[in-house]
C-alpha cells in the first residue's frame, strides 16, 4: 500500500514538474499569437484590398528590429462606405481619422520575436515615428488599446505624458499574473497579482507580466473604458478594477459599458452608441481643449491597438 501510495505521489509530483516545464517554456505562446488558426503569417488582404490609400512605413526599433507598418490617410471616399465593415474602415468614417497600423515584432511582416520588452520599445518606435510626420497633427495623438493592446498602451501612454493626448482602453486585463488562472484555472493557486490572495509562488516564472494595474494609476491623461460585459476571453470585473485604480488618481476618467460586447465584437454590437462616446470623448478632451469653439469633427490621431496589430487613427 505504501509503494502504491509512494509511485502515486511521485506520478504527481512529475506531472507537475512537467506542467512547470511546459509553462516556463511555451508561456509566450498564450500571451502573444502572431498568427491566428488558419491563417498564414503574411495575411493577403492590405488596405488597397478595402479601397483605402496607404503607405507602407517601416520602422526601426531601439534595438534593431525591423518593424513593418501601414499610415492609412483619409480621404473623401471614405466617406462614403457601408455601415458595416470592418473597425479601421468603420472607424475612419465615424471619427474623421487617420490610421496607423503597426505589426509587433515577430507579427505579420515585422522581425523578431515577441516580448513585454520588445513591444514596448516598438510601440514607442511607432509613435515616435507619428510625432515627426509633417502630415498629420502631432498635438492630438490618442492610444486605443484593446485587449494586450491596453496594456500596451497604457505603458506608452505613462511614457510620453508630452506626446500623448489621452487613452482609450477597450477589455483589457489588469496583469498576466491574474489571467494565468483564467487561461490555466489550476493556476490561480500558484499565480496571482497584486490583489491575489494565493501564495504566488510560481509568479517568478512569468516572463511577460504586463502588469496595467500597477501602470493605470499613473496616467495622467484622460482615459476612456470601454468594457463588453460578455467578453469571453478577459473577465469584465478586470476593466472594472482598471477604472477603480485609475479613479483615484485621476478625475478625467470614464467608464461605459456595453451588455452585449464579447473581447473582439464589442465595437460591432455597440453600433452608433459605441463610436458617438469616443467622439464625445475626443471633442471634450482632445479637440476640445485646443479648439475648443470648433466643429464637432476631430483632426486629432487616435492610436488603436487592434488585437495583434497597432492601429493608430488621427
Amino acid at each position: 500500500m505504501v509503494s502504491y501510495l509512494n509511485v502515486l505521489l511521485y506520478g504527481l509530483g512529475g506531472v507537475g514538474v512537467a506542467g512547470l516545464a511546459l509553462l516556463v517554456a511555451f508561456q509566450e505562446r498564450l500571451v502573444y499569437v502572431p498568427v491566428l488558426p488558419g491563417l498564414t503569417k503574411s495575411y493577403p488582404i492590405t488596405p488597397a484590398r478595402l479601397r483605402l490609400l496607404y503607405e507602407d512605413v517601416w520602422l526601426r526599433s531601439s534595438d534593431g528590429v525591423r518593424l513593418h507598418s501601414w499610415f492609412i490617410k483619409l480621404s473623401p471616399h471614405c466617406r462614403d462606405i457601408a455601415h458595416r465593415l470592418e473597425m479601421v474602415r468603420i472607424m475612419m468614417q465615424k471619427l474623421d481619422c487617420n490610421v496607423f497600423m503597426l505589426s509587433y515584432r515577430g507579427y505579420g511582416a515585422s522581425d523578431g520575436y515577441p516580448s513585454q520588452h520588445g513591444i514596448t520599445k516598438d510601440a514607442q518606435a511607432a509613435l515616435d515615428h507619428l510625432v515627426q510626420r509633417a502630415d498629420i497633427d502631432t498635438s492630438q495623438i490618442l492610444v486605443f488599446g484593446r485587449s494586450l493592446g491596453g496594456a500596451v498602451g497604457a505603458v506608452l501612454a505613462k511614457n510620453n505624458p508630452d506626446k500623448v493626448a489621452a487613452l482609450i482602453l477597450e477589455n483589457t486585463f489588469t496583469s498576466i499574473l491574474d489571467m494565468a488562472g483564467v487561461l490555466l484555472p489550476f493556476l490561480k493557486w500558484f499565480i496571482g497579482g497584486t490583489g491575489s490572495k494565493c501564495p504566488k509562488i510560481l509568479n517568478f516564472l512569468v516572463r511577460s507580466r504586463w502588469g496595467t494595474i500597477d501602470i493605470i494609476g499613473q496616467v495622467k491623461q484622460p482615459i476612456l473604458f470601454i468594457s463588453g460585459l460578455r467578453d469571453e476571453m478577459v473577465p469584465p470585473a478586470h476593466m472594472k478594477i482598471l477604472y477603480a485604480k485609475a479613479a483615484a488618481h485621476n478625475k478625467q476618467c470614464y467608464f461605459v459599458e456595453f451588455p452585449t460586447g464579447m473581447h473582439m465584437d464589442t465595437w460591432l454590437v455597440g453600433g452608433d452608441v459605441y463610436w458617438n462616446t469616443i467622439r464625445q470623448f475626443i471633442e471634450r478632451h482632445v479637440s476640445g481643449r485646443k479648439h475648443e469653439e470648433s466643429a464637432s469633427r476631430t483632426n486629432g490621431t487616435v492610436w488603436d491597438f487592434l488585437c495583434c496589430s497597432v492601429s493608430l487613427c488621427s
